[in-house]
């Protein structure tokens, strides 16, 4: 059976020329300088970094690492992992986000980033929306694509068990990939 490919690599790097065009845009329109661009580690790398070789305004850039996830699922619980290592107070801040579903980590990023840091403005990117699955109000400024059915997806940045980040596109995880990748992981402890 063949992978059901969800974006191409094509596809992934057309979808950041979209969103830099519409955030330098802005940027230009609104007179910002030095936005500063912060991934949500680990999923939003490979994102953030192609995103950012689109951009033509000078950015800052930073991570911070939170966790709502164990295995394929959400444990509905924030954990903040690593905080930002530079100030924003005042400044535009635009969150890469690899995957928006509930809603409840995005939620939580903003308020904290809000509470702690003060910035001008929040700007929300995801490479994915999946609507359906929300739980609270939120507004994803710009999106890559809005996926309509709950599949499990891997590549790109986005993974299983910390397997299959580096893949250059980005594919429905079949039973028999988690599978794989549960066997590698078990015959390499």
């Amino acid at each position: 059976m063949e992978k059901e490919i969800v974006l191409t690599s094509e596809e992934i790097h057309a979808i950041c020329e979209d969103i830099a065009s519409k955030l330098d845009n802005r940027f230009e329109r609104d007179n910002v300088v030095l936005p500063v661009f912060v991934g949500v580690l680990k999923g939003s790398l490979n994102f953030m970094m192609d995103l950012l070789r689109c951009v033509k305004a000078d950015v800052l850039t930073d991570y911070i690492q939170v966790t709502s996830y164990n295995g394929t699922s959400s444990t509905g619980a924030v954990i903040l992992k690593k905080d930002l290592s530079i100030d924003v107070k005042g400044k535009t801040v635009v969150i890469v986000e690899d995957v928006v579903d509930t809603g409840l980590t995005m939620k939580y990023l903003i308020a904290y980033l809000k509470d702690k840091y003060q910035p001008k403005e929040v700007i929300v990117v995801a490479l994915f929306d999946k609507l359906y699955l929300r739980q609270i109000s939120l507004h994803v400024d710009y999106t890559g694509k809005v996926l309509r059915e709950n599949k499990f997806l891997i590549g790109y940045g986005l993974d299983y068990k910390e397997v299959k980040r580096n893949v250059p596109y980005i594919y429905v995880a079949r039973k028999e990939d988690i599978e794989q990748i549960d066997n590698l992981l078990e015959e390499n402890k």
